[in-house]
């Protein structure tokens, strides 16, 4: 995957996942709130944006190196390669949301 002529390396680790939630999956667990959403690509683990007071996504890449993240928020469709740096286009992979998720911001 490519953007803005800067390439993703971590093609490979992109899988089809169900989300681990029907929001943060931390956030829901501590009464806590979220901006937006990420998605994570290798396990489908739902943390909370770099916006939001925990930075759940973040932690979950710091935690287990998985590299790659997708917008969960939607019309959103775009990625984020943690490694690499780099945003990549999900318009024709976008996972499909579980449920209604709620909005705090």
């Amino acid at each position: 995957m490519a953007s803005h002529g800067k390439q993703c390396t971590h093609g490979a680790s992109i899988r089809k996942v169900t989300p681990s939630a029907e929001g943060c999956e931390e956030c829901l667990e501590i009464g806590s709130w979220w901006v937006h959403l990420r998605l994570c690509r290798t396990c489908g683990h739902v943390g909370c944006c770099d916006s939001s007071p925990n930075r759940h996504a973040t932690g979950h890449f710091h935690a287990t190196s998985h590299p790659i993240i997708e917008a969960y928020d939607p019309p959103e469709t775009w990625g984020w390669c943690y490694v690499d740096e780099v945003m990549l286009d999900f318009s024709q992979d976008k996972t499909p949301q579980r449920g209604t998720i709620p909005r705090f911001d």
